[in-house]
């Protein structure tokens, strides 16, 4: 399987797909001025308790107050708090963790009013980003995430993942971070240092180490609520969750972007620093490498995925429905009902994975697949969900199909789901439905362009249309695209965009900045 990665950086959004074998898998969108996302570390104030709850709301700037469950504490939550505490008490002196003496763990089946109270001011990290209506969730086991470990301050355990299954390289890897690891700094290794080198655990170590000795003194000088402790980007973030050794080529639009992800990827795996190219081509990168057209086709309610058979995905506030249909695929009569309905869950099957890790669906998720009778294909689909889901990285848990023919998922959520719209609004008529004679369109486009050269003495710009627009303008000899060059100077560039609907424009000048031509212009 061949991996690739495409980063598309626009003014106010960085979006990131990830390809496998060619098919869009992963899409992630962030603003460039996001913030609360998964990782960050804020020193807030408790606003309230609910000891109903046993959870308090916690203020960390967020339009709503962010929640922190008593069991999200953390056990050594008295020893944060005692940190807290002495580094707002002697602002000339930052303490240090290495040199002090842990408090005693608090009790796993204590009361959330035991520990806090109303105005207390406390250190706490984005456990899960806001969804829908709900404020962000927090905890107070504070952690710091690299490559090939976790770092857990307040800590002295050193915990080995699950996945390595080998006993002498898990008994490796733990005598290897005890004998290197600073005093009250937990570690958690990852799968992926398996077979990693001394040198690249300790290098990771000592950054993610110095990284919260650089960050941490921020709470004696900036007042509450502050941002103590900003996770990686979202690029960076993808990338070191995701990077494995199927990675062919990554590519990047922007310059400043793709250096920051060559250095990253330089540092965990020098081998691989030449997959990360530069994108300069005329085409958006997007459609370049066919993820938009992915994008439209996968994000409706409706997703078609092989011979006919079709999905439909229902949202609601409780959980996703997936229904399974056969649509009007051929049947094979002598396969029979029974054959015929196994080929069609088998195939859901592959693209519902899909779909999970595309639009990062969390929560319940129910699947209503064709009725089958046979234990035997019963069993044969619950164990090739299994294998489909087994490299997404959300954890998840799935039940075998009910007597009803339904299959129940539970995802986990920690981002809001990835929603895209596939239907386009009219942008000429605005849903009036009446437009001007789509004849004239090429006359209009060509009357706003003379006032953008001649009156606005706008030289150097890109004209974004639909691409079926584009081929028109491109045909013949001369094309109308050389007419206006040569009338109008060779900076006038026609780039087809396939996100645009018909007849649908965007000017952008030398810089990326929209230049907002929309007023009505007479032709003649």
């Amino acid at each position: 399987m061949n991996s690739e990665l495409i980063v598309d950086v626009q003014p106010n959004e960085v979006s990131i797909a990830v390809l496998e074998d060619k098919k869009l898998v992963e899409l992630q969108k962030e603003g460039r001025d996001a913030s609360y996302a998964v990782g960050n570390i804020y020193a807030g104030k408790v606003k309230k308790l609910m000891p109903g709850l046993n959870a308090a709301f916690v203020d960390i700037g967020y339009k709503k107050d962010a929640f922190l469950h008593y069991l999200d504490l953390g056990a050594q939550f008295k020893s944060v708090d005692k940190f807290y505490k002495q580094a707002l008490a002697d602002k000339k002196k930052f303490p240090n963790i290495s040199k002090m003496k842990m408090e005693a763990d608090i009790d796993k089946n204590g009361s959330i009013s035991d520990v806090l109270k109303p105005g207390q001011e406390i250190l706490v990290q984005i456990a899960k980003e806001p969804i829908s209506t709900k404020g962000p969730r927090l905890t107070a086991e504070l952690s710091l995430a690299g490559r090939f470990l976790v770092v857990i301050p307040f800590n002295d355990k050193v915990s080995v993942s699950q996945k390595i299954k080998s006993k002498e390289e898990r008994a490796r890897l733990r005598q290897l971070i005890q004998s290197i690891k600073p005093k009250n700094f937990g570690v958690i290794v990852r799968t992926v240092a398996e077979g990693k080198k001394v040198a690249d655990l300790d290098t990771e170590l000592k950054t993610l180490v110095k990284r919260w000795e650089d960050n941490l003194p921020k709470i004696q000088k900036n007042k509450l609520p502050t941002l103590v402790f900003e996770e990686t980007g979202r690029i960076v973030a993808l990338l070191r969750d995701i990077f494995n050794p199927t990675f062919q080529e990554i590519h990047v639009n922007d310059l400043d972007t793709c250096n920051q992800i060559k250095d990253y990827i330089s540092f965990i795996a020098p081998d691989k620093k030449n997959i990360v190219k530069s994108y300069d081509g005329g085409l958006p990168i997007f459609d370049n490498f066919n993820v938009t057209k992915q994008v439209k086709a996968l994000f409706g309610k409706t997703v078609t995925f092989r011979n006919g058979a079709y999905l439909i995905l229902e949202h609601t506030e409780a959980l996703h429905v997936v229904d399974v249909n056969s649509g009007n695929r051929s049947k094979n009569p002598e396969a029979g009902q029974e054959n015929n309905a196994w080929e069609v869950n088998s195939a859901a099957a592959e693209e519902i994975a899909r779909q999970l890790r595309l639009r990062d669906m969390g929560g319940i998720i129910v699947i209503d697949f064709i009725d089958m009778t046979e234990g035997e294909h019963k069993a044969q689909l619950m164990a090739k969900m299994q294998e489909l889901m087994a490299n997404d990285r959300a954890k998840h848990n799935i039940l075998p199909l009910s007597k009803f023919g339904l299959m129940q998922i539970t995802r986990q959520r920690v981002r809001p789901e990835m929603e895209i719209s596939t239907t386009e609004a009219c942008p000429t008529c605005f849903g009036k439905g009446e437009i001007r004679p789509s004849i004239l369109f090429t006359d209009t486009l060509r009357m706003k362009i003379s006032y953008l050269v001649k009156d606005l003495k706008v030289k150097n710009f890109k004209l974004y249309i639909h691409p079926y627009v584009a081929a028109f303008i491109n045909k013949g000899f001369p094309s109308l695209k050389w007419q206006w060059k040569w009338r109008y100077g060779m900076g006038v560039k026609i780039i087809p965009n396939q996100n645009l609907a018909f007849l649908e424009y965007h000017f952008m000048d030398e810089n990326g900045e929209e230049i907002d031509m929309k007023q009505d212009f007479e032709v003649k």
